[in-house]
C-alpha cells in the first residue's frame, strides 16, 4: 500500500530545474553605506539530475577535504574573514590552497547564474521617496532573462529556495514575488504563453543548502567588479562565465 508522503513525492519533485537565490549587500534605502552603496541578488538555475549527481558530491568532497564533516556551510563572508570554520585560512599554508581549489571548484560546478544588482543611491536619487525597495526591483530585474531560459527550454515550472532571513523579511519576499509572478502571469497570457510555476521556499542557513551556497559564493565577488571593476578579481571572472547569455538576453542586471 502506497502511504500519502509517496504518491505526493512524484507531484513535488517532477521540475527539470531548480533554483536558489541569495543576496549580498542591505537592501534598505534608510541608511545606505557609501562603501557597499549597492544591493546584489545571485540566482542559481541547476538541473535536478546535475544537482544530486554532481553538485552535492561535489561540494561535500571539497568540504571532506578541509574538514571532519560536511556540515560547514561555505559564507563568503566567514571565508573572507577567516571567521568560525574558517579560521583555518588564519593558516597562511591553508588559505591559499583552498581558496584555488574553491573557485576550481565553482568553475567545474554545472549552474546558471544571474546576477541583479541596484545602486541603492542613484536609485535613491533617481525615484526619490518612491524608489521601489532593492529587493523587489531586484527580483523583478531578474524575472525577464529567468523567464526567457525557462522559454528556451520549454519548461514553465522551477521551484526555488531562499535563504531565510526573518519572519517579517520573508513574508514581504513573498508578496512581492507573487505579485511579479502575478503581473508576469497576465503578460505571458496575452502574449499566448503559459503562466509560469515558481513555488517559493525559504530554508535557514543551518539546513546547509548548497544551492544558497553556491549563490552566496557568487554574489559578493561580481558586486566587488561592480564596486571596483578595474581590479583583479578572479572569483568575478569565474562567476561572469557562468552568467546567463542567450542571444540578447543575459543575466547581468545593474539598475540604474
Amino acid at each position: 500500500m502506497t502511504t500519502p508522503h509517496t504518491a505526493a513525492h512524484p507531484a513535488l519533485a517532477n521540475s527539470r530545474f531548480l533554483a536558489f537565490f541569495d543576496e549580498c549587500g542591505d537592501h534598505s534605502l534608510l541608511k545606505i553605506d557609501p562603501d557597499f552603496p549597492i544591493f546584489v541578488l545571485a540566482l542559481v538555475v541547476v538541473e535536478r539530475a546535475a544537482y544530486r549527481d554532481a553538485i552535492l558530491p561535489e561540494i561535500t568532497r571539497f568540504k571532506l577535504n578541509y574538514w571532519n564533516h560536511e556540515g560547514i556551510n561555505l559564507h563568503s563572508r566567514e571565508i573572507r574573514l577567516a571567521e568560525g570554520p574558517f579560521n583555518i585560512l588564519l593558516n597562511p599554508r591553508v588559505r591559499p590552497g583552498f581558496m584555488a581549489e574553491l573557485t576550481s571548484m565553482v568553475e567545474r560546478l554545472p549552474f546558471t547564474l544571474f546576477i541583479s544588482a541596484i545602486d541603492k543611491q542613484q536609485h535613491l536619487l533617481r525615484s526619490g521617496p518612491a524608489a521601489d525597495e532593492p529587493y523587489g526591483l531586484a527580483l523583478k530585474l531578474t524575472m525577464e532573462p529567468l523567464a526567457h531560459f525557462l522559454d528556451s527550454h520549454a519548461e514553465t515550472r522551477l521551484p526555488i529556495v531562499a535563504e531565510a532571513r526573518g519572519k517579517n523579511e520573508d513574508n514581504t519576499l513573498r508578496q512581492d514575488f507573487t505579485q511579479i509572478l502575478t503581473a508576469s502571469a497576465a503578460a505571458r497570457s496575452a502574449a499566448k504563453q503559459p503562466p509560469l510555476d515558481m513555488p517559493l521556499a525559504f530554508q535557514p542557513k543551518r539546513n546547509n543548502i548548497a544551492g544558497n551556497q553556491i549563490a552566496d559564493l557568487c554574489a559578493y565577488p561580481c558586486a566587488r567588479h561592480i564596486l571596483n571593476p578595474g581590479k583583479p578579481n578572479l572569483p568575478y571572472e569565474t562567476a561572469r562565465k557562468k552568467l546567463y547569455q542567450n542571444g540578447g538576453t543575459t543575466g547581468w542586471k545593474l539598475s540604474p
